[in-house]
């Protein structure tokens, strides 16, 4: 049975989410909101909340996770990040973009795109994430959290809960999180490449 926390949307209380962290810490899986949409999560290195997670979602090892990290610095560390690369990440972030970069060797190589050692980042906008991944000290692995047959992600709360109670560990409620997914940008080519259009506009990437 999922735990349910109520935590404020712009002042989330330190109590709760030292609570979350400690569920993400021993192996837990949780739905938290971000800014866009809600999204399933796990502390790196618990191999059965990442085959719980997959399961979820309804899908497979070649469905990729992405890190949700807190900053710049911290996505620097699992990836390898160019002087332009950085430019445009530090104009974007934080945001609704995903981006898809070279891993650096601190990302666990079952965690990569089979064939271009390739995993996809972003620094999420939302108070409850960045206070999540401050007291984790560490980024999250996510996925949207939108269901097998679903055409569009669940973004609110007591939903999730009636539907995946048995499934997860905690449900984080903190108002409606933003409808949609992030765009994503593939940043590892001779330019940016824009893989998906979601929230993110695409006219402030300058590409």
């Amino acid at each position: 049975m999922a735990q349910y926390f109520v935590i404020h949307a712009e002042n989330p209380q330190p109590r709760l989410v030292k609570q979350a962290v400690d569920i993400l810490q021993n192996g837990g899986v949780i739905a938290y909101p971000t800014d866009s949409s809600y999204a399933l999560g796990c502390a790196l290195g618990f191999k059965e909340a990442q085959t719980k997670i997959r399961s979820i979602r309804g899908v497979d090892d070649s469905h990729l996770f992405t890190l949700m990290c807190r900053n710049l610095s911290e996505l620097s560390t699992y990836a390898k990040v160019d002087n332009a690369q950085f430019r445009l990440l530090k104009a974007n972030t934080p945001g609704p973009y995903t981006f898809i970069l070279e891993a650096s060797r601190e990302v666990p190589r079952r965690l990569l795109h089979a064939k271009r050692s390739t995993i996809g980042l972003r620094v999420p906008e939302h108070a409850v994430t960045q206070a999540l991944l401050e007291a984790l000290d560490a980024p999250l692995l996510s996925m949207t959290l939108q269901l097998p047959g679903d055409d569009a992600p669940l973004n609110i709360a007591w939903e999730i809960r009636e539907q995946l109670e048995h499934q997860l560990d905690l449900v984080i409620d903190s108002s409606l999180a933003q409808a949609g997914e992030t765009t994503v940008v593939d940043l590892t080519g001779a330019s940016p490449e824009v893989i998906r259009q979601g929230i993110g506009t695409i006219d402030v990437l300058g590409i």
